[in-house]
């Protein structure tokens, strides 16, 4: 057969490019393509919201922000229905599963869907982030890439970490964070063979970033407030604050998220109710409209009015004139509960958005709620006297939540310190990002990207040996070499089946293959032998249960927990009606663990 050109330049790499090469030169290219993407998609939602400024609400006619928003999620909704066909949310936990169960292989199209579906939802307003997406786009193009040049599966989850580390790099212009996220949130080993195209990617993409946009951080610090040793204490009561927030953000987003998927089925009911629960919450509040960075930026240099513009928080402060009302101590109590608000609405902002079929993240949801946490408990503590930097605060407010939501504190530390320049706050960073995460270990032993896929036993962890575990399938270890018997066959009938099986061990079924129990060998083997007794005895009467039965969908990590429990070393499984299926044996698990264990660990 005649070799194509693609085949032909796959056989020239092979001859002159060895595979370590190939690696370092496609993580160069992976954070590339990685940065383009990034700021591709950060100039469709700039055109947009552009569009939406200058063309809708240009004139006063500001009461299109109630409307753009759910345009915004019905574009994105209809795009993904009818040109995607596919679901493209929750980026992070597609990358998750894709490295966990197949074999580190993502669509294609998610290395341009995310970007159309997320800067349509985004650019009109959807109350979600774009950080999600575009960390799933760079982890499709590593993907894909090394798919391209037939690359083992180990080596196509490396380029995975690399696309992710090159889009937080290129859309953050944050290279050690892209590092960091990628050991910590994606769970990769961080070995010598692959912290160098993790580096290398990371800091291209960033580099591109900066060639593109300049060099300025994402949130400049107009105003520096010194770190002092006796505010250590208000900084571990921030750390746990965040923490119990965080514990709200994961587990509310997802009882949220659970109920919108489990209750509203048809596209237009979702548009609809997600729709008009963001426009009026927008309304409400209208800082909860778009990614939140613009509150952000004013939270954390000190311009907490600024963030209330066009609410009705505003309209209240300017216009009423009781000075009982307006006391100091009042009005700092009102700004108290208006933010306390807004933190507490904030994931069904999120949740109405992507449930209504928008696309987003919760990288920017996170940052606007930690912000906002650092905000409102200086703000009470200097309501008490304590006279604490709110911007401070503010500023690792954002670390601690994302500390807290994706369980990942150097991720918090490093992504904050670069995002706004604030390395001079890196010891409130550690300890508020520390204390954080220790505080949402104590309630979630997951993120909210990994939970879903830990419910159902899937999630590959730095724990090498559940790796293995989650990586064995029951096909793989299931043995059918066993002769099935029937209840009412007798003693006689069944020596002839001993006589001719090669196992100890025989499944009774009936008529329509449920299992009805097992019988041993050893059981039978001091009357096999009397052919008096050979009428006397039937099956029914000689079978035993088993130990324990087998789902054909458990996972095999529980399955090695049903071995430790009864002790066993063969045990039936079956499928969900209970029909016989086979047998699976610990040793057939330990020779499956081990030749994963060759493959997957670093040579």
């Amino acid at each position: 057969m005649r070799s194509t050109f693609y085949d032909r330049m796959i056989e020239w790499r092979e001859r002159h490019i060895s595979e370590k090469h190939l690696v370092l030169l496609l993580s160069f290219f992976v954070g590339a393509f990685s940065a383009a993407a990034a700021a591709l998609l950060k100039s469709f939602i700039h055109l947009i919201q552009w569009f939406v400024e200058n063309h809708l609400i240009a004139g006063g006619h500001t009461w299109w922000y109630l409307i753009t928003p759910v345009i915004g999620i019905t574009l994105a909704a209809l795009f993904v229905k009818y040109v995607v066909r596919d679901d493209i949310s929750h980026g992070i936990t597609k990358i998750l599963y894709a490295i966990s169960q197949r074999k580190s292989i993502i669509k294609a199209h998610n290395m341009w869907s995310s970007v159309v579906g997320s800067g349509l939802t985004i650019g009109f307003g959807g109350s979600v982030g774009a950080e999600a997406p575009i960390v799933l786009t760079g982890a499709a193009i590593g993907s894909n890439l090394a798919k391209a040049f037939r690359l083992d599966q180990k080596t196509m989850m490396l380029m995975i970490g690399c696309g992710a580390a090159g889009a937080i790099g290129g859309i953050f212009k944050a290279p050690i964070a892209g590092l960091v996220f990628t050991l910590e949130v994606l769970m990769m080993d961080l070995t010598m063979t692959s912290v160098a195209p993790l580096l290398i990617s990371s800091v291209t993409a960033t580099a591109i970033s900066y060639i593109l946009t300049g060099t300025d951080p994402m949130f400049p610090l107009d105003v520096e407030e010194p770190f002092l040793v006796q505010r250590i204490p208000w900084y571990l009561i921030l750390g746990a604050v965040c923490g119990l927030v965080s514990l709200y953000f994961t587990r509310g987003m997802n009882r949220l998220e659970q109920w919108m998927k489990h209750n509203i089925r048809s596209i237009g009911m979702k548009i609809l109710v997600g729709g008009v629960t963001l426009s009026l919450l927008i309304f409400l509040f209208p800082p909860l409209y778009g990614e939140g960075y613009d509150v952000i930026r004013q939270l954390i240099n000190g311009d907490s009015i600024s963030a209330l513009k066009n609410s009705p928080m505003e309209t209240y402060m300017l216009s009423s004139d009781n000075a009982i009302l307006h006391s100091k101590f009042n009005t700092q109590l009102v700004i108290v509960i208006y933010f306390a608000a807004i933190l507490l609405l904030k994931i069904v902002a999120s949740v109405a958005t992507n449930g209504g079929g928008g696309v987003g993240g919760i990288f920017a949801p996170s940052l606007f709620m930690g912000a906002i946490v650092g905000f409102v408990t200086a703000r009470i503590m200097n309501m008490s006297g304590l006279l604490v930097p709110e911007t401070n605060f503010a500023l690792v407010g954002m670390a601690g939540l994302m500390s807290g939501v994706m369980h990942a504190p150097l991720t918090g530390i490093f992504l904050i310190a670069e995002l706004t320049g604030g390395y001079h706050l890196f010891m409130p960073l550690m300890i508020v990002s520390v204390i954080s995460y220790l505080t949402i270990m104590l309630f979630e032993p997951h993120s909210l990207y990994a939970m879903r896929l830990a419910q159902k036993g899937e999630l590959l962890t730095h724990n090498k040996d559940r790796n293995v575990l989650t990586l064995l399938k029951m096909d793989s270890v299931l043995e059918t070499d066993f002769i099935t018997i029937f209840p009412e066959m007798t003693l006689g009938e069944l020596v002839k089946v001993i006589s001719e099986s090669k196992r100890n061990i025989f499944p009774v079924i009936d008529q329509k293959g449920h299992l009805k129990g097992i019988l041993l060998l050893d059981e039978v083997r001091n009357i096999m032998f009397q052919p008096r007794l050979y009428k006397r005895f039937t099956v029914g009467q000689l079978m035993t249960s088993p130990a324990a039965v087998l789902r054909f969908d458990l996972p095999m990590e529980k399955v090695m927990e049903i071995f430790e429990d009864t002790g066993a070393w063969n045990l039936p499984v079956v499928d969900q009606d209970r029909r016989y299926l086979g047998f699976v044996s610990k040793s057939k698990i330990f020779n499956s663990y081990r030749h994963v264990l060759v493959h997957f660990s670093e040579e």
